[in-house]
């Protein structure tokens, strides 16, 4: 008779196991950055918001919400469409060649809140609508208002990727420090180690 493999309770497959390691480690590793994507953010329409993101990070863009449709006041409800632009195109939120359209709000009265998008921040992505980023670069995000929507003031996001190379041991440091209040992937991810080994025993 062929031998059987027996699944023993509480032992988990080396392949899950695997598996659920980089899940988890990778959750603890990256962070989330939120913009709320309206005109009364006043970073947004003075044009000098810029957000510091590293890879595998999470742009997450909150388009404008009203809870009810007298919310907004005498105003219409803004809806508008985010692009990603080149450099030249930053000083002025004008539909440009070359711009790719990423998201499109147009529901200002979700019932279930704000529409949130997530921009990954990945050197290679392996969906066709995603985008690539690379290190030490600068990505230009702006909005126009869509033809069902109010105008709306220009409003532009500036997100640098860290980090150019490994030889830039000073930008690093400055990185380091400025984040010296957060507990590193090696000290927040230790306790996992010891859960899975726990696990895998």
């Amino acid at each position: 008779m062929g031998s059987s493999s027996v699944w023993t309770p509480g032992v988990l497959p080396s392949w899950k196991t695997t598996i659920f390691f980089f899940n988890v480690i990778s959750a603890v590793v990256a962070r989330r950055h939120a913009v709320y994507w309206n005109s009364t953010n006043a970073r947004l329409t003075e044009g000098d918001l810029s957000i510091q993101m590293d890879l595998n990070d999470y742009l997450d863009i909150y388009c404008p919400y009203y809870p009810s449709k007298g919310s907004q006041g005498s105003g219409q409800s803004e809806m508008l469409a985010l692009y990603l632009i080149g450099e030249e195109s930053f000083q002025g939120c004008v539909e440009t060649r070359g711009a790719i359209k990423r998201w499109e709000c147009n529901t200002p009265h979700a019932p279930f809140g704000p529409i949130r998008f997530s921009e990954k921040i990945q050197r290679f992505t392996p969906f066709s609508l995603g985008f690539e980023f690379l290190p030490g670069r600068h990505y230009y995000y702006s909005s126009l208002p869509i033809d069902e929507g109010p105008p709306l003031p220009c409003m532009k996001l500036r997100v640098t990727v860290c980090c150019e190379s490994k030889s830039e041991g000073s930008k690093q440091l400055q990185v380091t420090k400025a984040r010296s209040g957060a507990a590193s992937p090696s000290t927040a991810s230790f306790p996992i180690v010891l859960v899975l080994l726990t696990l895998t025993t």
